[in-house]
């Protein structure tokens, strides 16, 4: 008899211990910074998981890939949201504080070059998207279009999205190349902002991640070089590498998750999570 009660006592305590981890997990307050195209997902996710964990409080602000890194070296926020990889001496800032920075791919974002409606351009290589972001094109009639200047648009940059955009578009996949925005590119303080700004005008270009795009604006189909398919920025062509400004979405944290921001983590990756990455225009990860 005393063996069974010493039994039923011990089982009674592991219960109370997992309760006490469960709750661990699923309670306190979370505070998510970093890239401003992920964060309506940010936002989207938070606000299904305090759905699911009433005890959890999640906020969720931008000011692009860059400020969310510099809050994670800070120790001003739990999780980073990045549309661009963590650099090396980022990484390395990160190590003489004790810590490593873990980087999660949480979906695929295809960013789109945006024009207005009434443009008749519909279609642009790579390299003539560097010419136009180099400024070296500066006549919409040199590439398709009616004979007005051409206004560029980029996001500032300290946007994750703007580093992807120099690395991959204007220096044409060569991270190191030589080639810049044009100083007379207007840095924008946001994705919203660029879309607005192309929606009022016949002459603007930019880019933004596809989960922007609206009808006020028209996607450019692009291709790799002038022997390759053009294809538009579409769920199914990022997933299928077709289309060639695609881009991983990261979640960056301080060490290895655990606690409440493991479960957070956990439940982004989730099916349920990875059903909110498509809802928000960006392709999941399955």
């Amino acid at each position: 008899m005393k063996k069974f009660l010493w039994i039923g006592l011990s089982l009674l305590l592991m219960g109370f211990a997992v309760s006490s981890l469960k709750a661990e997990e699923t309670k306190g307050t979370l505070q998510i910074k970093g890239s401003d195209t992920m964060v309506n997902l940010g936002q989207a996710w938070a606000e299904i998981f305090m759905e699911k964990y009433p005890d959890a409080s999640v906020a969720v602000t931008g000011g692009g890939s860059g400020t969310g890194i510099a809050a994670i070296l800070n120790g001003t926020c739990d999780i980073a949201q990045s549309s661009r990889d963590v650099k090396e001496k980022e990484l390395e800032a990160a190590r003489k504080k004790g810590f490593e920075i873990v980087q999660t791919q949480t979906g695929i974002d295809a960013l789109a070059v945006i024009v207005h409606p009434a443009n008749p351009v519909s279609k642009l290589t790579i390299s003539q998207l560097s010419g136009i972001f180099t400024k070296k094109t500066e006549q919409w009639d040199s590439v398709g279009g009616s004979g007005n200047s051409i206004l560029v648009l980029s996001r500032e940059r300290n946007s994750g999205t703007h580093v992807y955009f120099l690395e991959h578009v204007v220096r044409k996949g060569n991270e190191k190349g030589p080639e810049e925005f044009a100083p007379s590119v207007l840095m924008m303080p946001s994705s919203q902002a660029i879309v607005e700004e192309v929606s009022q005008n016949p002459s603007a270009i930019g880019y933004v991640g596809m989960g922007y795009l609206t009808d006020t604006v028209k996607a450019v189909m692009v291709a790799k070089d002038e022997k390759s398919d053009y294809f538009p920025p579409t769920l199914e062509a990022a997933k299928n590498k077709q289309y060639p400004v695609a881009r991983p979405l990261w979640i960056l944290t301080p060490g290895q998750p655990q606690g409440l921001v493991k479960t957070f983590v956990d439940f982004m990756l989730s099916a349920e999570g990875q059903k909110i990455v498509q809802e928000m225009d960006f392709v999941p990860l399955r």
